[in-house]
């Protein structure tokens, strides 16, 4: 058996730990609501790795808080749920499928499209040259995430349904060895993952242009909301002004990213240069391409119906993203 390339180990065991730590983050955060922990004290933000949280936090851009890092967006938004978060930062999907779970939150803010930021990979010795060649075969996603709104539309664009595909479920820390090993045909996953991936041996074979807008959104829970407005306004304010800092100066974003993310810079700078897009307020528009997100989950039953994903969405914030 042909031993792991030391890159290869050191991807695999870097995803290993960021699993460990986003499990660990969550069971260590306090799940006490904004209102009993008082007025003074720090907001709590959940975040991605990679995201434009990460620059705030990279930057220490944000004052009073803390942080927690999560490996997905499901994770994300089940620190919601218990409570151990107040912000947090997530693609399309996982608000409807917390929207579906009973998870309470707010859609206060998103971001301009970002459709080159996910992907379908496969081999590139592989025969498959469009995803409809991909039928009966095995495709890996985390269930939940912004990948599995792609999935959806790569099914709807070729005529395909999900009884076209095996589909396996798995988180970034899983779906990266299974994808190396061949125990999948391919695999769907965003930035930095996706960044990672891409070496000599892997073919995009197609990303959410023209399917998915594969925005970020930011969610709040609706204590930190009533009872701490001018703190996440101001939060919010903070990450608007980071965001737009690093858009115009993305050789100094990425140095100052490359060492908070522990990846390299060159994969750095070639994720950002596709992924981080600026932010922007919530609006009817997006209320509405957010509620038809979850009519289609629903349609499809992947997750239990009906889903009011667009009477989450509050516009009070929306001045910190203009």
């Amino acid at each position: 058996m042909r031993t792991p390339s030391r890159p290869r180990r050191r991807v695999s065991a870097l995803l290993a730990a960021l699993a460990l730590l986003a499990a660990t983050t969550l069971a260590a955060c306090g799940g006490e609501p904004a209102d009993a922990r008082g007025d003074d004290a720090p907001l709590r933000i959940g975040y991605q790795r990679f995201g434009g949280l990460s620059l705030v936090k990279a930057r220490g851009a944000a004052k009073n808080v803390t942080w927690s890092l999560f490996e997905s967006g499901p994770a994300l938004t089940e620190a919601l749920k218990a409570g151990s978060i107040d912000i947090g930062q997530t693609g399309e999907a996982p608000p409807v499928f917390a929207a579906a779970g009973k998870i309470p939150f707010s859609v206060v803010g998103t971001s301009q499209p970002i459709p080159q930021g996910e992907a379908v990979l496969v081999k590139a010795d592989s025969p498959y040259r469009s995803f409809a060649d991909l039928r009966g075969r095995t495709v890996a996603l985390n269930k939940g995430s912004n990948v599995h709104w792609l999935l959806v539309k790569l099914l709807e664009a070729n005529k395909m349904t999900l009884a076209d595909v095996n589909v396996k479920y798995l988180k970034p820390a899983e779906g990266r060895p299974a994808f190396d090993n061949g125990q999948v045909d391919a695999w769907i996953i965003w930035d930095p993952y996706f960044a990672l991936a891409e070496r000599p041996g892997v073919r995009v074979l197609a990303d959410a242009t023209g399917l998915a807008g594969n925005r970020e959104y930011v969610l709040a829970a609706p204590d930190a909301v009533k009872n701490r407005t001018d703190d996440v306004r101001a939060f919010l304010d903070a990450y608007r002004q980071t965001t737009d800092w690093g858009i115009a100066h993305p050789d100094e974003r990425a140095a100052v990213l490359a060492p908070e993310l522990n990846i390299p810079l060159d994969v750095t700078t070639r994720a950002l240069a596709r992924s981080a897009k600026p932010l922007a307020p919530v609006t009817p528009e997006i209320g509405t391409e957010l509620q038809a997100i979850a009519d289609s989950f629903v349609g499809l039953k992947l997750v239990p119906g009906p889903v009011d994903i667009a009477g989450r969405v509050d516009g009070r914030f929306n001045e910190a993203f203009r």
